[in-house]
Formats: structure tokens, sequence, C-alpha cells
């Protein structure tokens, strides 16, 4: 069955956004977008990671969770839909960032909240190395990035492919994102959007 509802997800820096517009356009489908620029707790996390974790990942998580359910329903005008995120994202960066018994009251609640959440039919995960993440981050010069570290995007890393191995009834499909240029070369965009409505298994595919 082709997907109806494709979540690009991948790392800081991964191109997922520019992307997801791209191929919306292409396809005339709905878009979701995170919006992640008016969160009052992001600039601060990044100065101080251990004060303001807990806060930036439960903002996320309730704004994340109010913009997907706003797109729960289907568009018969529109009937595929493009997202450059899932709400699993939420637990990814929250395993990296909380510990203890933060990190067990916001698991609680991702899991009371995932549940009522249509999950997405395809995740799409663009894998890219350490170094073309941190050029991405140097060009978009957005400030608050400036600081974040290769060992924080590696630890990212890690856990994306570990929360996606465990839970194998996820769709997902690994891309190894180095190897195309899905926004300035038409042969590779053209072999993603035929790509993406593949038929793939449940669990991880991977594409290099």
């Amino acid at each position: 069955m082709r997907p109806n509802y494709i979540a690009f997800e991948g790392n800081i820096g991964a191109g997922k956004t520019t992307l997801a517009k791209k191929l919306a356009t292409t396809l005339n489908a709905r878009l979701i977008l995170e919006e992640f620029a008016d969160n009052p707790f992001l600039a601060s996390f990044y100065e101080n990671p251990q004060r303001y974790a807990f806060s930036l990942e439960m903002s996320f998580l309730a704004d994340r969770y109010h913009q997907l359910q706003l797109f729960a329903g289907e568009d018969l005008f529109q009937p595929v839909t493009i997202a450059d995120y899932s709400i699993s994202k939420s637990l990814v960066f929250a395993q990296n960032n909380l510990s203890g018994n933060e990190f067990l009251l916001y698991k609680n609640l991702f899991q009371i909240i995932s549940r009522s959440l249509k999950q997405p039919d395809l995740i799409v995960y663009f894998n890219r190395s350490i170094d073309q993440l941190m050029e991405h981050i140097r060009i978009r010069n957005r400030p608050y990035e400036q600081q974040i570290k290769s060992t924080y995007l590696q630890e990212i890393q890690t856990k994306y492919i570990n929360f996606f191995t465990q839970n194998e009834a996820l769709k997902v499909l690994v891309i190894e994102a180095d190897n195309y240029d899905f926004i300035n070369n038409q042969t590779d965009y053209k072999f993603l959007q035929e790509l993406i409505f593949q038929k793939f298994s449940p669990g991880l595919n991977f594409i290099k």
C-alpha cells in the first residue's frame, strides 16, 4: 500500500525541512513543519543543558502533540502528508538529554501521548556523517546551534538507530544521505520520489 503519511527524520542539520518543503510542493501534499524557532527554552538549553533540558523536552512534546493532532484527519484534496519530524523524535532527544526520574516521568507521558497519535506509514531517516552535519549547521548559521559539539550529534545519531531497532513495528527507510544531493541533483530527487512509494517491510530498510 502506498504511504499516505511520510515523516522525514534525522539528526540536527540532516536537511529534513528543506527536502520536506520541496517534496510537498512536487506531490501537492499537506506539509507539517516543526515549529521549533518559537520555543522559549531552546537557546537557554544550549547554554545550560542541565538546567533547561526537562523544560525544553516537555515543551517540544506538547507542541508536537498539538500540531500533529491538528493534522490527524484526512484531506481529500491532499491525500499525502509530508512531515519534517515524527513524534518518535521526542523520545530520542529526551533519552539523550534527560536522566533518572526526569526521563522516567517523560517516558510515561510520551507513551500516553504517542498512543493517541497516528503513526507515519513510512519514516525516512537521512543518515549523514557527523562532519556533514557540522558543516550544514555552520552554513545555516543559527546562533544557538553554533556551540553544538560533534559528540552531541554522535549521541543523537546512535540513539535514533537504537530507537528504530527496538521499535520493529515502525516502517523505517534509512538512506545514507551523504551519497545523494536530493535538492540540487534532479536524478537523485527523482530516485527519492520513486523510492518512498516502494513497498518496505516493518523495521529498518537500508539504502546506500
